[in-house]
């Protein structure tokens, strides 16, 4: 694995980029206190992404409803579905195969614990929160500070099981092993894949093409913080054998949230996160049977904050990767931009920078792009903790 600085890469002068039109953001709840991730689902068949996000000093951890293209720019209809100290991450995932859709929240602080809170069996009740019940998944009290889950079919049995993650010095990479009824709590198993720092991405994909999928990961902190991935040990590997690890560019690096797909259209899957205190890393998969990468540096963006979140998405539609990026520590400066991917007549790759949320917010977190209001182009939406902005989107102006 090499890691090269590409010459031929080149950063636009940002004095054009920078005078673009602030993205008018609409907010969709800033109720609460200390909004702290968003992840998407439709919970409710009608084909819109709906929302769940732990509010993290607040102690709640709430679902929206997409309420269609037409009223997407107001306030979206919410429930409290459960509460629970610092809540640092939520997630959807119908655990007992009712059809009803559940809402997982991992809690860090001195709560330490993952919550379930399960979904009222008829859908007409999903935005009363009488219907909705929180229990503890007994495996996971008070053992570590859980920072991140993905669902995931691990072992080929039962209901979803959950991949884990969290920080501190019993950090670790685990995955939750679901029983033959789901609802048993105290029955799911947690099974220690490897030891972790500071989690802060977890993706399960296949890496290798094997037919099996892996665990792509980002930790921040701890001997071995950096980007790497978990191979899949396959058939009952998970229960009885180790999950290797393989780095992804060199370690010991403070990577933050990662993204993951094809940045320069060659048919294979990249890497890029952000690198505190200034670098964005571009991780190149390599072709050939063998897992390889060659890491490169894309110019860190001028007039921001610390890296904190990274989106890989065509967001003016021209057919190439574009990279959406959110900052913390972004006082009076930009929290989120947009490069823009631009190619010379040589084939060389250039990033033309573009303002986005503009100076408003301080402390962005976890980036997902979609097309929130139906017109054809990939808008923004995130979470900002600090001047409590809440939960937001920013509606992209098209070109």
């Amino acid at each position: 694995m090499r890691f090269v600085l590409l010459l031929g890469m080149t950063f636009l002068s940002t004095g054009s980029a920078m005078a673009d039109d602030v993205w008018r953001r609409h907010t969709i709840d800033d109720s609460s206190r200390g909004a702290d991730g968003v992840r998407l689902t439709d919970i409710n068949g009608d084909g819109l992404l709906d929302i769940t996000t732990g509010w993290e000093e607040g102690g709640i951890v709430r679902v929206y409803q997409h309420p269609g293209h037409a009223k997407a720019r107001g306030k979206w209809p919410a429930v409290t579905v459960g509460q629970v100290a610092a809540p640092e991450d939520a997630v959807f995932a119908d655990l007992d195969n009712d059809g009803a859709v559940d809402v997982i929240s991992s809690c860090e602080g001195k709560t330490r614990t993952i919550f379930v809170h399960w979904a009222p069996s008829d859908a007409n009740d999903n935005l009363n929160a009488s219907a909705w019940s929180t229990a503890a998944i007994p495996a996971t009290q008070n053992r570590t500070q859980w920072m991140f889950c993905v669902p995931a079919q691990i072992d080929g049995k039962h209901g979803v099981d959950l991949i884990v993650g969290s920080k501190g010095k019993k950090g670790l990479i685990g995955w939750l092993q679901a029983p033959k009824d789901p609802r048993q709590l105290d029955q799911w198993k947690l099974h220690t894949i490897c030891p972790a720092g500071w989690i802060m991405s977890l993706i399960w994909t296949d890496i290798d093409g094997d037919g099996n999928h892996d665990i792509l990961a980002s930790d921040r902190r701890g001997a071995g913080r950096g980007c790497f991935w978990l191979k899949n040990p396959g058939n009952d590997g998970p229960l009885s054998e180790p999950w290797t690890k393989h780095p992804i560019g060199t370690g010991n690096r403070e990577v933050m949230f990662l993204d993951y797909a094809d940045v320069d259209d060659d048919g294979l899957t990249d890497v890029v996160v952000p690198n505190k205190p200034g670098q964005i890393l571009w991780h190149r998969r390599q072709p050939g049977k063998q897992v390889a990468w060659e890491t490169s540096q894309i110019p860190f963006p001028k007039n921001v904050g610390t890296g904190k979140s990274t989106a890989i998405a065509d967001i003016n539609n021209d057919g190439r990767a574009d990279i959406v990026f959110s900052f913390e520590n972004a006082k009076n400066v930009s929290g989120i931009i947009w490069m823009e991917q631009q190619q010379t007549d040589a084939g060389e790759i250039t990033w033309q920078q573009h303002t986005l949320s503009g100076p408003v917010g301080t402390k962005f977190d976890l980036i997902q792009t979609s097309d929130i209001d139906g017109d054809g182009d990939l808008d923004v939406m995130t979470c900002e903790e600090r001047e409590n902005l809440g939960v937001i989107w920013y509606e992209n102006p098209g070109q």
